[in-house]
């Protein structure tokens, strides 16, 4: 089943060329841009929207990983539904269809008839990406088990602004198309644990001369003692394989003599939205080591990356689709992403060594439209459990 995670790679790097290929001609990105309805808006935005490129992107993901393997296109989720209304107030059910002409006669429908720019869309979802042998080795996992989510653009917002000249700092943007992400996310329709995740960073990089993007892409499983993924592991004794697409994930460094207080030191990635006061103890416990990112899965993305030690989020508005990838991706590097407040609860409970894990296949209960599927006690993601526990001590003496 090894390789369900190199189509799922080939699948985010089609996306990616997608949400590039959308973004391209300014003046039909207007085009592609719909206002969300009831039921499948974030709470947390007073406006949320959906692109053609998150709905086509979707359902290529979909259309591929089921031709591939067929049936699992039924346990495919994603944050997305694939109705689009075009400028004449006409409903179109986005697909791809079984040949390039009838995609892109699909697609021109909903960009007002422009059959160019359905032509070059369609030419995307239809082209053969060659990836390099992942080298994940034989993992024998039964496709029965296997439920998929996906968020086919993450931080839509900052795709839909299309800010090119964002600086980072200390490695981190605060905005930017570079905190666009497209993930994907295996988990066991059981047991809920997340099982592969693939990473997509579709604007990594822009060429100064020709202000053309290329991407990059991140992936890793997790499954019984498995654990294999294109990063260096954080801890030496994990079975962990390289792979040439991938950058090394650089060591945090800290600062300062080993006293106490620095070694109860860590670094942090947090939402501009975060609570006062969790910003307040963290900052303390940081120092001068807090950023701001936008975006879920570029948040978790600096996780993974090493860049920052922790991303804590206290709020309900995340979902399943923004966390299951880099979810697997952490496990495979040994460490994970933990439900917030139910860790706390456990601590207030006495119970200092249990801390639980995110899972990915139990609705909320009675919550209706993309509440059904939120992160409803926040979340901490982490590579290493000292920074976990490092957390939750801080916060255990708070309600959040």
């Amino acid at each position: 089943m090894s390789d369900v995670i190199a189509a799922l790679v080939h699948a985010s790097e089609k996306a990616a060329k997608i949400a590039r290929a959308c973004r391209l001609e300014e003046s039909l990105f207007g085009l592609l841009i719909e206002e969300k309805k009831e039921g499948e808006k974030n709470k947390k935005f007073v406006t949320d929207f959906k692109t053609l490129a998150d709905v086509l992107v979707q359902e290529v993901i979909k259309h591929d990983v089921g031709k591939q393997f067929p049936g699992i296109e039924n346990n495919i989720f994603g944050e997305e539904s694939n109705e689009f209304m075009n400028g004449l107030g006409e409903k179109i059910n986005v697909k791809v269809c079984e040949t390039e002409q009838e995609t892109a006669k699909l697609l021109s429908k909903v960009l007002d008839g422009n059959m160019e720019a359905a032509e070059v869309l369609a030419r995307s979802a239809h082209q053969n990406i060659v990836i390099p042998d992942l080298d994940t080795g034989r993992i024998d996992i039964p496709q029965d088990r296997l439920g998929v989510w996906v968020d086919p653009i993450d931080s839509t917002f900052q795709y839909i602004k299309g800010i090119s000249d964002s600086k980072p700092n200390n490695n981190i943007y605060s905005h930017g198309l570079q905190c666009v992400t497209i993930l994907i996310g295996v988990y066991d329709l059981h047991s809920g644990t997340p099982i592969m995740g693939v990473l997509n960073q579709p604007f990594a990089v822009q060429d100064p001369e020709t202000q053309r993007w290329s991407g990059q892409y991140y992936w890793g499983i997790s499954y019984g003692t498995t654990n294999v993924c294109s990063l260096r592991p954080h801890s030496k004794n994990r079975d962990v394989s390289s792979e040439s697409n991938s950058v090394p994930a650089p060591h945090h460094l800290k600062k300062g003599s080993a006293t106490d207080l620095e070694e109860e030191r860590f670094s942090a990635v947090l939402s501009t939205g975060e609570t006062v006061c969790v910003q307040t103890l963290l900052k303390g416990a940081c120092g001068d080591n807090i950023h701001y990112a936008s975006g879920a899965g570029y948040k978790s993305l600096c996780v993974v990356l090493g860049f920052v030690d922790v991303y804590v989020f206290s709020e309900d508005t995340t979902f399943k689709w923004d966390c299951c990838s880099p979810h697997a991706i952490l496990k495979s590097l040994g460490g994970g992403m933990a439900d917030l407040k139910e860790c706390l609860r456990r601590r207030q409970d006495g119970n200092l060594e249990d801390c639980s894990e995110l899972v990915y296949n139990a609705p909320v209960q009675d919550a209706k439209g993309a509440d059904r599927w939120a992160n409803k006690g926040g979340l901490v993601a982490y590579r290493s459990h000292k920074h976990l526990d490092a957390v939750l001590n801080l916060l255990s003496g708070i309600s959040v």
